[in-house]
């Protein structure tokens, strides 16, 4: 999903990524930027490793997060490395931001899997569900879950009154609602706050699933940054923009050894 497809259709969440491979490949990642939303990085498999002078060092595996509010403008891509296991697979969402957030100060947070709640067979990953509630310093009125439920088993999402905006992606197995949902799809339910019933397959499943008010604001979309308005936009890759060259000489004065966090 990208903002110029099913973003504008589901929005608040605008982007999603299933990303499977050798876990080195996170050390290959540029530095890049973004602002007007918030990324939001879970494990369905394997492990990486953070590192990050503000966070502290430690591994992200299943039901672990890595949630970063960008705001008004941040480059990163270096905070995260290979962990333990051969490879990784896991999903990154964007959250478009609300007005008073789009282009606030950055807030990031590493939270390793054991700090997660947990709501049944759900890692309560953003906003709460069931009573739970994550930790994740998240704009309200959203909750997005990591479910993993066995073979054959099934269990039931009740969406809160307000949350509109519905879908869910598998990154292992199959899910039956009652259509069929297989591994690396993606579906959008129909407007409105019905539960769903989701049964596993012939192995388990694995999957995430999201719901929130809708986001009532149009998306101003640049090269990486999505924002409410165009005023908004331009702040944020002004910002950007200027991050960029403050970067590029932090690192000739740095040279090519020695870490490269959150820039912001």
């Amino acid at each position: 999903m990208s903002p110029s497809d099913l973003g504008h259709v589901i929005k608040p969440f605008v982007f999603l990524d299933l990303f499977e491979a050798d876990s080195s490949f996170v050390g290959q990642m540029p530095m890049h930027p973004h602002s007007g939303i918030a990324t939001v990085t879970v494990i369905t498999e394997g492990n990486l490793h953070f590192d990050d002078p503000d966070a502290g060092k430690g591994e992200i595996a299943y039901g672990g997060v890595e949630w970063m509010r960008a705001g008004g403008g941040v480059w990163h891509g270096k905070e995260m490395s290979a962990g333990t296991s051969k490879r990784v697979q896991g999903f990154q969402l964007w959250v478009a931001l609300p007005p008073h957030l789009e282009n606030a100060a950055v807030d990031s947070q590493y939270l390793e899997a054991a700090a997660m709640p947990q709501a049944g067979p759900a890692r309560v990953i953003l906003g709460s569900y069931e009573g739970v509630r994550s930790p994740v310093r998240a704009p309200e009125n959203i909750t997005y879950l990591l479910v993993t439920i066995a073979k054959g088993e099934t269990w039931e999402y009740r969406p809160q009154a307000q949350h509109e905006s519905l879908w869910l992606s598998v990154s292992r197995g199959r899910l039956t609602s009652p259509e069929r949902v297989d591994a690396g799809e993606m579906v959008v339910f129909e407007a409105g706050n019905e539960a769903i019933r989701l049964t596993a397959g012939e192995e388990d499943a694995v999957f995430v699933i999201g719901s929130a008010a809708p986001h009532p604001y149009p998306l101003q979309l640049g090269h990486y940054s999505v924002h409410t308005n165009a005023d908004a936009l331009v702040a944020g890759e002004t910002r950007i923009a200027e991050l960029g060259r403050q970067l590029r000489e932090q690192k000739k004065a740095q040279g090519p050894s020695g870490p490269m966090p959150i820039f912001r």
